[in-house]
């Protein structure tokens, strides 16, 4: 399995370390995008507000370039990692200056 910009080094080992689990865990996720009724851009947004609620950082370069090459904006981007604000408070700020980095260098 190869890497894509912004993939987070532990995601890498997994993937590198334990292929046949990988190989499951891209199954499932390939086929829960097939599932999904959003587009492409509102579902990596989407993906992105997730984990800076979760503030899963690690994951927040690659989710971004995903959106970028499915057509968000800079601004889009940030959007999406703020939309948590009210229910999940100011700790998704914290995903802001890896997501903001992950588009410029793009």
């Amino acid at each position: 399995m190869s890497t894509q910009p912004g993939m987070s080094q532990a995601f890498q080992t997994f993937m590198t370390e334990a292929p046949g689990h990988a190989e499951a865990w891209m199954g499932a996720v390939q086929a829960l995008d097939r599932a999904s009724a959003l587009d492409k851009k509102t579902e990596e947004l989407t993906y992105l507000a997730v984990l800076a609620a979760l503030r899963l950082e690690g994951g927040v370069p690659f989710l971004v370039h995903l959106a970028r090459q499915a057509g968000a904006s800079r601004d889009e981007v940030v959007s999406a990692i703020l939309v948590g604000l009210p229910a999940a408070g100011n700790g998704v700020t914290h995903a802001l200056p890896a997501a903001l980095a992950a588009y410029d260098a793009a």
